[in-house]
């Protein structure tokens, strides 16, 4: 339910109360269809409900414990976020990886993580080996 880009902003925006269509929309600025079937997916979910006043349609979170699970997204988010930050400045640190365009992965001075060169990312076994200067 929250793995769109645009539902998590509709759902930010209306934390500040009940927002016409047409104020999400500037706010965002994304075609109207695509807008439209976003807020049908949190209608369905029950998250938002939607009011009707002429021609004009206001939407507003359908109870305060969607802002709280907002909240907590954001907080989890902020935490790993800053948790991936510390492990790369670890990994950049010299001695800590092999260099990306090394032949054969030989260690250099500069060092970038082997998983970081790659595509895939490394397992919590590479991620503590490159931290501790090993070969993973």
């Amino acid at each position: 339910m929250l793995g769109h880009p645009v539902r998590i902003r509709v759902l930010e925006l209306l934390q500040d109360g009940p927002t016409p269509v047409r104020n999400l929309l500037a706010a965002i600025e994304i075609e109207p269809s695509s807008l439209s079937q976003q807020l049908a997916v949190l209608r369905r979910a029950g998250l938002v409900t939607a009011t009707r006043g002429g021609s004009t349609v206001v939407y507003e979170l359908a109870c305060g414990d969607v802002a709280e699970l907002l909240r907590a997204a954001r907080r989890i988010l902020a935490e790993l976020l800053a948790g991936q930050e510390a492990l790369l400045v670890q990994l950049r640190q010299p001695g800590a990886g092999v260099r990306a365009d090394a032949p054969g992965g030989e260690r250099t001075g500069r060092t970038v993580p082997r998983c970081l060169a790659g595509t895939r990312p490394p397992t919590l076994q590479q991620t503590r080996a490159l931290r501790d200067g090993e070969q993973p």
